[in-house]
């Protein structure tokens, strides 16, 4: 293993707490038990950076796994193991269940389903009434009870559930993070589930950490759905005892919730998180199972008889596309691989916190999985245990503010997400949180939710129409609009308002050149300059700057008010999307994206705009705006912002295309600046 900067921080603060992965894997696959069983016995004999202390740790190991783990085709040898000594201790999962007042254990790797368990053992570990979990078992064979009719000479004398028992971790953790910068916690971190940073864009990084709010965040309702191989289904079984996988997606309401019989309390109730694989075959036993769950991701209750029952358990469903996420988006909406009581309720789906786009996460390959230091699973898993407690929604009061389009739910969803996130980043509460780290959860925090109601809008539900989502920083900062990516091509105008200083514009073309689409882009700062970016800078679009530049300057009190324009530079950059590059005609775009940038204030979101202003602020006119028209159409634009000289000559304008954009008009350059910023 070649140390790097991040793995000798890690062992200088973390010495005890972590373990090298490319070992736990080596180990799973020789073994059939979770990555957390095999960390966990690591983490008691491996856990140090010294090679001949790692040996010997290992060597104990392998023992141990190959003395306490049952392979296909070896459990009547260890029953016999059993018999023969009178004790054996092995690593399995452990499950009872209650049988004419008695309790009995099912050990599934040795085939034993009538196992005897005292009631004080289960009393201790309920968690084996609901799904089981892994455990150390002592098992032991009475001679004397396999003599008795009907006896059940094995037993579970002792167990010793697989995970951490100290409980200070936390504060460990929150030590430990002030030796790290925020992206290279963020390295950590994946490290520690087992991923390799190094191979990972930034989106991808996100989809990791979005995986692991749930363990941190309770109650918290998450989807996934992607292509195949991505691991989806490996976080929630693999790392955590806290966690409950439910395969194929079929389970009871008794074992979901409670079982009336007997009043043992339900998978939500036991586990810090349940995920549903397969989700496109969950189902009940009982047809008012998905009612339940819809109420549970509501209110986090559930009702037995008339008893009302809390629980703090995440809901994850995650499932696979059997197309890519564009034809799914062109057949249907991105919940169609749910089953049909879920896939086309609106209601169901508001109930969801994150659509977390399983599309960015990359196929697992042999380079994406580290042997690099990582946190120790049952570490980990305890820590964010512990976190479920805690809240950072406080983080956000009087430093972020939300724009209109939220809904009451929307900013439920959102707050529980940036508190995740904050968590996963910041594990002391009391630890400032930087504003490029509070904007990053933000943001993605808006994006994942957003990702519901544009579905919830592409049913067709009227509630649902603004999808607009949006935050501003600080009392002075600039509205920012979210959106997701997968709806949005990037030479398509967009249905969200841009930044401040972006805006769609169409050049009608000229002599030699067809009409085309362009985006400028204006920034401004101090100075007294107008700055074209472009290399060389096209002498049309050259041009419509100069004009655009003199018409600012002589009507600021009209467009920017008591802003003086010669006190910033403004830097331009115009970015072509077709065979048209001169960029002529621009000089109303131009003075708009001016007028934004010093405002602060973005343009409409769908808006495309046209036309020309010469030096005496007159707007000239179009020679061909059925053109102009049709391609605002095909680029996928919501609105035209034209000069109303062009209102005659669009009476050419065939029926079809004028139902498929709202045309506007302006008769000079404050009427289109009024027309085309956000109020």
């Amino acid at each position: 293993m070649n140390m790097d900067a991040l793995d000798k921080k890690a062992a200088a603060v973390l010495d005890g707490s972590i373990v090298r992965k490319d070992l736990v894997r080596t180990f799973s696959r020789q073994f059939p038990v979770p990555t957390y069983v095999v960390e966990f016995l690591l983490g008691r004999y491996c856990a140090s950076t010294d090679q001949k202390e790692i040996e010997e740790g290992l060597a104990i190991v392998q023992r141990q796994l190959k003395d306490r783990t049952v392979k296909a085709g070896e459990e009547e040898l260890f029953k016999h193991r059993a018999k023969e000594a009178g004790q054996i201790k092995l690593l399995d999962i452990i499950k009872a269940r209650l049988v004419n007042d008695e309790y009995l254990a099912e050990l599934p790797s040795v085939g034993l389903n009538s196992v005897r368990i005292s009631g004080e053992l289960v009393g201790k570990h309920e968690r084996m009434l609901t799904g089981g979990f892994y455990a150390e078992i002592t098992l032991e064979y009475d001679a004397f009870i396999a003599q008795e009719r009907g006896g059940k000479p094995f037993g579970v004398v002792d167990l010793r559930p697989v995970q951490l028992s100290q409980r200070d971790v936390l504060k460990v953790l929150a030590q430990a993070r002030e030796a790290f910068n925020s992206e290279e916690w963020k390295d950590f971190m994946l490290r520690s589930i087992g991923m390799e940073p190094t191979f990972l864009n930034e989106r991808q990084k996100n989809a990791f950490f979005l995986r692991m709010i749930p363990f941190v965040e309770r109650n918290y309702n998450m989807v996934e759905l992607g292509p195949r191989g991505t691991g989806k289904s490996h976080l929630f079984q693999q790392t955590s005892p806290y966690s409950h996988l439910v395969s194929g997606g079929k389970t009871t309401v008794a074992k979901m919730f409670v079982n009336n019989s007997n009043g043992a309390k339900g998978l939500v109730c036991q586990y810090d998180v349940v995920c549903f694989d397969e989700v496109s075959g969950v189902s009940f036993d009982q047809k008012e199972g998905v009612n339940m769950m819809k109420g549970y991701m509501e209110s986090g209750e559930f009702s037995r008889g008339k008893e009302s029952i809390r629980a703090e358990g995440s809901i994850v469903l995650v499932g696979n596309f059997d197309v890519d996420v564009e034809h799914q988006q062109r057949v249907g909406h991105l919940f169609g691989p749910l089953p049909p009581e879920m896939r086309d309720d609106t209601a169901f789906m508001d109930r969801i916190h994150c659509y977390l786009p399983g599309w960015d996460v990359p196929k697992i390959k042999k380079e994406l999985l580290t042997d690099h230091f990582g946190l120790v699973c049952d570490f980990l898993s305890e820590c964010w245990n512990q976190l479920r407690m805690q809240s950072r929604v406080n983080v956000l009061q009087g430093r972020m503010q939300f724009g209109g389009a939220l809904s009451g739910r929307d900013t439920t969803a959102v707050h529980k997400t940036v508190s995740g996130l904050l968590k996963l980043m910041y594990p002391d509460p009391s630890t400032p949180v930087s504003d490029e780290d509070l904007e990053w959860a933000v943001r993605l925090a808006l994006e994942s939710r957003r990702r519901v109601k544009e579905q919830q809008k592409k049913i067709g539900a009227a509630e649902f129409r603004n999808t607009h989502f949006s935050y501003t920083l600080g009392n002075d900062g600039v509205e920012q609009f979210v959106g997701t990516p997968e709806l949005h091509s990037e030479n398509r105008i967009g249905t969200d308002p841009l930044e401040p200083g972006q805006v769609w514009t169409l050049s009608p073309g000229g002599q030699d050149e067809n009409c085309g689409l362009y985006r400028v882009e204006i920034n401004e700062g101090p100075g007294s300059h107008v700055k074209i970016l472009n290399t060389p800078a096209p002498p049309a679009f050259k041009e419509s700057v100069r004009y655009a530049q003199q018409n600012l300057y002589a009507r600021a009190m009209q467009l920017v008010g008591d802003r003086d324009p010669r006190e910033h530079e403004f830097s331009i950059q115009l970015r072509a999307f077709d065979a048209s590059r001169a960029g002529a005609k621009l000089g109303v775009s131009v003075l708009i994206g001016m007028v934004s940038t010093l405002l602060k204030k973005s343009i409409k979101g769908g808006l495309v705009i046209v036309g020309e202003i010469n030096l005496g602020g007159s707007i000239e006119e179009i020679f061909n705006p059925v053109t102009v028209v049709e391609m605002a159409v095909e680029k996928g634009a919501a609105s035209i912002l034209m000069p109303v000289s062009c209102r005659r000559q669009l009476f050419d304008l065939s029926d079809d295309m004028a139902t498929k954009v709202d045309i506007q008009f302006y008769a000079d350059a404050r009427d289109a600046v009024l027309k085309s910023i956000v109020e």
